[in-house]
């Protein structure tokens, strides 16, 4: 009996442990299919998306007179208000279904718990109903050995203890019932919460797209407003010029909780400074200011319909977490990565890494403290470019909220990495372009970091003299960059040749500095990222992919004057990054970096021998300067007059 017992009691807590697994499974298959469906989801929004994203702005906002430009205003200002109702309503929406998410989690925690308790309690009755079991089998046994008396005593002890264990077979199947009464409410409270989760994200998917519509309208309303404020050929004054003018004001002015009543047009919110610390929209010109908001509106609705980030991040985790026991190592599957660009989270990290692998056998045969080193050195006693460097420190980017004033924290960073990097390389000193290469290096790394990440550039990654008072390496890649222009933009090319069109005077700083004040925030530092891994031939790409980026409207220019003034200011109309991406890495391939050294090597001597002739032509100019006294006069006289 006893032994019947105890399987009887094995058997319940086995059924019960397999049926605890069972749902167990039942939960983590339930967890699979919902990230699965998320993932369904988020590609149908990407389609929805990417379909109702409209043409920038439409030609027909130009025609008319100004009653229809008027009227069209008004349209699209209750559009506006129409949208920021609807965004309000699906913003308190989504908050209550949080809620209730949160509510129902709560409910299933309180239940697993109650679930686990009474586990516990039925592991508790087995283990009395085994005692009991043993006790019984020690009165049986007893009662053989004992007289009539004794077994009198021991039936009525008996009884006892099987009404005690039928009350016990009661309580658990008691238990049994309301366990699968607590199944039925689990499976219940997991489909709700499964509901309310596709519910939050269908609003949360319509909620992105209002916004990224109500971004590019404001966009649009910003553009309007201007073009009615200056119409391009008007003498009479217009009746609506001040209401416009007004509109203007507040469509610029930043967004207060002053007299809510009175505004008519709220805009939207724009962050005064990005998350890199560039300054979004100037302080100082109206005009500028007005294209700057434009820009950092569409910047934002792009990044809001853009989804390829969000799958990038998952990548990166992914692959981060897969290097935890191990080191990074160039592979195929790092360099696709960096070339879709570093999220923000770990550039510092990725950078770092990419910097020690370039220069590991300089930082190997150098001294722990060799940073440390140079700047007492430098600290101690200055070098000739202490002046300069000190002269250009407030002028690096002042854009940027890191070295805008003499107390900024980026300042003094700054500092100390340049002149450590003057006493390592006293045949450079300083160059006009270092210090942004640095500010740049800085708002991702520590200064010894930094320092490292320069050395990187300037004694790895460019060829000699590309720093140097001639800058002779830097006027051979523009020779190169203009023979890949001929084979890779021929169209392009030939145009700036029809009008002669010196664009290496645009594209000099590109190479010199990488792109730094010269294209939006979001699409340097992704140039930067491929550029620390692969080195300077992504420069030549990215200046190509910029150009045929743009290839059809400079096509469309048709003099000198237009074209070289459209080169100097649209590298900042060029946003999509993804885009550029593609055309980098994608349309412009093959791309050897053998032929880029085998042109500059050619290159090189021809510069050489160009400089040589302007060298001896100086030297001739001087000594007949000196042997003519007459010359040497009117040398005197025109300079004076100058």
């Amino acid at each position: 009996m006893e032994s019947s017992m105890e399987w009887n009691g094995n058997k319940f807590a086995t059924e019960m442990q397999l049926k605890f697994q069972s749902q167990q499974e039942e939960l983590e298959g339930l967890k699979k299919e919902l990230s699965s469906q998320k993932e369904l989801v988020r590609l149908l929004q990407q389609t929805v998306r990417s379909s109702q994203y409209d043409k920038y702005f439409a030609g027909r906002f130009c025609d008319g007179g100004p009653k229809d430009k008027l009227e069209l205003l008004h349209q699209k200002d209750n559009q506006i208000l129409g949208l920021n109702n609807q965004l309000e309503k699906l913003t308190l929406e989504k908050d209550s279904l949080q809620q209730e998410v949160k509510n129902l989690k709560n409910k299933v925690g309180e239940l697993n718990e109650q679930l686990s308790m009474l586990m516990e309690t039925i592991q508790a009755k087995d283990e009395v109903i085994m005692k009991l079991s043993r006790e019984l089998s020690e009165c049986e046994d007893q009662a053989s050995s004992q007289g009539g008396s004794a077994q009198l005593s021991l039936s009525s002890s008996m009884n006892r203890e099987l009404q005690e264990l039928d009350r016990l077979k009661d309580s658990l199947q008691g238990y049994k019932t309301q366990n699968k009464f607590l199944n039925k409410e689990i499976l219940e409270l997991s489909a709700l919460r499964r509901n309310a989760e596709n519910r939050e994200r269908d609003l949360m998917a319509k909620y992105t797209s209002l916004e990224a519509k109500l971004c590019q309208t404001e966009s649009k309303y910003l553009i309007l407003l201007q073009e009615m404020k200056t119409p391009v050929c008007s003498e009479e004054q217009n009746p609506h010029d001040d209401v416009v003018a007004q509109l203007l004001e507040d469509a610029l002015r930043v967004d207060t909780n002053e007299h809510p009543e009175q505004t008519y047009f709220k805009p939207h919110m724009v962050s005064e400074y990005d998350i890199y610390g560039f300054q979004t929209v100037p302080e100082d010109d109206e005009e500028e200011k007005l294209v700057a908001k434009v820009r950092a509106l569409d910047l934002k609705s792009l990044s809001l319909t853009e989804h390829q980030e969000m799958s990038t991040g998952v990548k990166w985790e992914n692959y981060l977490a897969g290097t935890v026991n191990r080191e990074m190592i160039r592979s195929l599957e790092l360099k696709n990565l960096i070339r879709s660009g570093i999220p923000h989270t770990h550039r510092s990290q990725i950078w770092k890494w990419c910097v020690g692998l370039h220069v590991k056998k300089f930082k190997d045969s150098a001294d722990p403290g060799y940073f440390q080193g140079l700047l007492q050195n430098a600290l101690k006693k200055q070098n000739p470019a202490s002046k300069q460097i000190e002269l250009d420190l407030l002028r690096t980017l002042p854009n940027n909220k890191h070295y805008s004033s003499p107390t900024s924290e980026g300042i003094q960073k700054l500092r100390n990495v340049l002149l450590a990097f003057s006493w390592r390389n006293p045949d450079i000193g300083y160059c006009q372009g270092l210090n942004r290469l640095v500010a740049i290096a800085l708002l991702y790394l520590e200064q010894e970091d930094a320092f490292w990440c320069l050395v990187t550039i300037v004694e790895v990654f460019m060829p000699r003299d590309y720093y140097t008072k001639t800058l002779l390496g830097s006027q051979v890649d523009q020779r190169v960059f203009k023979d890949l222009m001929s084979e890779k933009l021929p169209r392009l090319h030939a145009h700036f040749e029809h009008y002669r069109v010196d664009y290496s005077l645009i594209t000099f700083n590109w190479f010199l500095v990488v792109f730094v004040d010269s294209v939006v925030s979001d699409v340097l530092f992704k140039i930067w990222d491929s550029f620390l891994y692969e080195g300077p031939k992504v420069i030549f790409r990215f200046a190509l992919a910029l150009f045929k980026y743009k290839e059809e409207e400079i096509l469309k220019l048709q003099d000198s004057m237009s074209i070289f003034k459209y080169l100097r200011y649209f590298t900042r109309t060029v946003l999509d990054a993804r885009k550029l991406i593609s055309i980098a890495f994608g349309d412009l391939n093959p791309f050897p970096l053998r032929q880029i050294r085998n042109r500059r090597a050619c290159h090189l001597e021809k510069v050489r021998l160009e400089l040589m002739e302007l060298e001896a032509m100086r030297e001739d100019f001087l000594r007949e300067r000196e042997t003519n006294p007459d010359k040497r006069d009117l040398i005197s006289d025109d300079e004076e007059d100058g």
